[in-house]
């Protein structure tokens, strides 16, 4: 499949179909062009922005949503073109097949409530976690997309997941609040520590995996 890293958390596949995780308001609306189905982690509007998603998809009726329970009653007339999914749930989207994982938001304090987000695995080798660090079982992931910068994530978390991963490829996620200087700093050490190859795509670069 052809992946394509938007900002943030934003992460387009093609294959025979096109395929949107995480469309959010610090994302490009260009990764919405030509959906076929979307994928949305959690209800945070850096990973859902629902005035986007209703411009793209009111010329695309045919695309599917799929998202946690909970985030369905947030997409307003996009519920309508929603299908909930849930841990463990295995689909198809846009000729995808997709596997849910996780179950809650990482938390961010104590005192701030914990909500639902799913990391979702792509035919069986590229995972996207959402705002979570929760693995995805016993599957070999190939490719896997990490948070690297976000109020409820430290650095040490980072390699802790990556190692529990093992992926082959490690590419930056939630990566909008990461500065030249903080990116700088964390690209040897993820490399260093994780046990695998790590890198920052920029807003737009492409790769076949």
């Amino acid at each position: 499949m052809r992946l394509t890293k938007f900002s943030h958390a934003c992460v387009r596949a093609e294959g025979d179909g096109v395929l949107v995780i995480d469309p959010g308001t610090f994302s490009e609306r260009a990764a919405l062009d030509g959906v076929d189905a979307i994928l949305i982690t959690h209800e945070h509007a850096d990973h859902m922005d629902v005035d986007a998603l209703t411009d793209s998809l009111a010329t695309r009726p045919a695309v599917r949503i799929f998202t946690h329970a909970d985030v369905v009653p947030k997409l307003g007339d996009l519920a309508s073109v929603t299908t909930a999914v849930g841990t463990g749930d295995t689909f198809t989207a846009a000729g995808f097949a997709v596997r849910a994982y996780g179950g809650q938001h990482a938390v961010i304090h104590p005192d701030i409530p914990r909500i639902a987000n799913l990391g979702y695995l792509l035919d069986g080798r590229v995972y996207h976690p959402g705002d979570s660090y929760d693995l995805p079982g016993d599957t070999e992931v190939d490719t896997l997309f990490v948070p690297v910068s976000a109020p409820w994530l430290k650095a040490s978390e980072t390699v802790d997941f990556i190692r529990a991963v093992q992926p082959r490829h490690a590419y930056a996620l939630h990566d909008a609040l990461l500065n030249d200087a903080y990116a700088g700093l964390l690209t040897p050490l993820l490399n260093r520590l994780g046990g695998t190859e790590y890198r920052r795509l920029g807003a737009g670069e492409s790769l076949q995996v």
